[in-house]
């Protein structure tokens, strides 16, 4: 008899429908059933010996909420025995009505030895353990994980000691993973966490990678790529990493509609092993970065959500360089500007902040010229060297990608039915903020802001504490514009201030959307004298 090895991880919700994704432990047949008589059910696919599925949940009301459980060969496994937790729910929303959204990233999973956490409480735990206390009160009506959901390349103590028990560390890549195998294991580790496990499996989620999902710095620049592409080991935790992300996280990121139409997925269902056909998906994708989308819309009522990829789909050739290949960039676009009346908030989900403090931008840009020749081929790999070692990477060391999502942003608020919000949604730089642009010369009816959040549970060094409270400055703005003339970068098409923070700690933000307006609170997990955790509310804010 099969047994659940993860999940239940509720992902794709609307007002008749949902998703459930579960790994099993053998083949079987995955069925969800609700008490309000909605089911599902499907046969587990495998992949390099593993067993998944995603139920897809049929015959949900709208505005509902109901429990639901999960079998495998007809038998139950969730909820488990004497479970702590109350039952896990599906929730349908409305077509109109409030909408919750809450976001993060940056989480690492290492457990806690003898009860220390030396990275503090985890802001995900202590979401879980409040909605658990309370589950009757208002709770996110998704989470937005915004990339670095694993580290394959900063494990625990504990997947070393696994990783050490079927490879010698002392051979490439040394304490990181390596494979698709150990990839399940920082899975397993990350979402077995009771807590976790448990607000997954009633709080409906989505995803996006970032670096560390594959390794820090990935695609930092075309140098970087061909350094990597000439080792031994990097092809393998390349296509490993695609592939358990496809697994693991993008297929719940799809609607029903979407998983019909896709034809990997079809043909690793009916494949008696689907590990061959997933792994030639994710070479192409490799070889060939534009024949694959991992961006990503979602509607919830009136508020779009475009979760876009700043990882896989970039373009390094030096002289080319974009955040965002032609065909995502045209895809971006098409999904701001369709039906743009269709909706009262508009979400860009991008796991690398477009605004920065104003010196990190002007480095940033800097570098980018630096290493495009400007100063010559001395400074180029001067600037290669700073690239790295500083991780150099974000909207801001694309300047044409920078100024082209500005120029969109800018678009999309503006003129007959612009939203009342157009929000970049991020993470990564292990603080949060609140950025708000200005165009000389023009003024968008949308309320614009970049809000950052970050992270949910990892370390804040001080070095970076210090770095970006400086990086704000009126001191550092003045060296920054010194920094950009060196490079003889041109001005940023949008200027920008800070209007929030920042701030320091496992953090998660949540926007609550009315209507046409919308209003931003940031909470941080907070250690009590007798154990527990609880989120803290630093900020609560009308932004619309």
């Amino acid at each position: 008899m099969a047994g659940l090895r993860l999940g239940p991880l509720l992902r794709y919700t609307d007002g008749s429908c949902a998703t459930v994704w579960v790994e099993s432990d053998g083949p079987c047949t995955a069925e969800v059933r609700c008490a309000d008589g909605a089911s599902g059910s499907t046969r587990t696919f495998r992949i390099a010996g593993h067993h998944y599925a995603l139920v897809a949940v049929s015959g949900l009301t709208p505005g509902t909420a109901t429990e639901y459980e999960v079998l495998l060969d007809g038998a139950r496994v969730w909820p488990p025995p004497e479970s702590p937790f109350p039952p896990s729910v599906i929730a349908t929303s409305p077509a109109d009505g409030e909408r919750r959204i809450a976001f993060g990233s940056c989480r690492w999973a290492a457990p806690p030895a003898g009860g220390h956490d030396p990275v503090g409480p985890d802001a995900l735990d202590t979401l879980s353990a409040r909605i658990a206390a309370d589950p009757e009160a208002a709770r996110p009506d998704v989470l937005l994980l915004l990339g670095d959901q694993v580290y394959a390349d900063e494990i625990s103590d504990a997947t070393r000691r696994w990783i050490s028990g079927r490879r010698d560390l002392a051979d490439p890549p040394g304490e990181q993973v390596a494979d698709y195998e150990e990839y399940t294991r920082l899975y397993y580790e990350s979402w077995l966490d009771p807590e976790v496990r448990w607000l997954l499996s009633t709080v409906p989620s989505c995803m996006i990678f970032d670096d560390h999902d594959v390794i820090d710095d990935w695609n930092t620049s075309e140098a970087w790529l061909a350094d990597m592409r000439a080792t031994d080991w990097w092809n393998e935790r390349l296509l490993s990493g695609l592939m358990s992300y496809w697994v693991y996280q993008q297929l719940g990121n799809l609607s029903p509609r979407e998983l019909d139409a896709d034809p990997l997925y079809a043909a690793v269902r009916e494949s008696p092993d689907g590990t061959d056909a997933l792994r030639a998906f994710a070479a192409r994708a490799d070889a060939d970065p534009a024949s694959v989308r991992w961006s990503y819309r979602r509607d919830f009522g009136r508020v779009r959500l475009l979760m876009v990829d700043s990882r896989a789909a970039r373009v390094l050739t030096e002289d080319r360089r974009a955040m965002l290949d032609p065909g995502e960039a045209a895809w971006l676009r098409e999904q701001v500007m369709e039906d743009r009346d269709a909706y009262d908030h508009l979400l860009i989900g991008t796991s690398l902040p477009w605004l920065l403090p104003h010196l990190v931008h002007d480095v940033e840009a800097w570098n980018a010229a630096m290493c495009a020749g400007e100063r010559g081929e001395r400074w180029a790999r001067y600037g290669e060297r700073i690239r790295r070692g500083a991780d150099l990477e974000h909207w801001s060391a694309f300047p044409s990608s920078f100024d082209a999502l500005a120029d969109l942003i800018a678009e999309a608020g503006t003129g007959p039915g612009a939203p009342a919000t157009v929000s970049v949604l991020s993470g990564d730089v292990h603080h949060a903020y609140v950025a708000e642009p200005s165009w000389p010369g023009h003024t968008p009816e949308a309320r614009i802001a970049q809000l950052t959040c970050s992270p949910v549970h990892n370390s804040v060094p001080l070095s970076i504490r210090l770095g970006f409270r400086f990086g704000w400055s009126a001191v550092a703005r003045a060296l920054g514009r010194r920094i950009a003339r060196h490079g003889r970068c041109a001005a940023p098409a949008v200027g920008w201030r800070k209007t929030g923070g920042p701030w320091f700690g496992n953090q998660i933000m949540t926007l609550t959307l009315r209507g046409r307006s919308a209003r931003l609170r940031l909470e941080q997990a907070r250690a009590e004298k007798d154990g527990t955790t609880v989120l803290r509310t630093i900020t609560d804010r009308e932004l619309a």
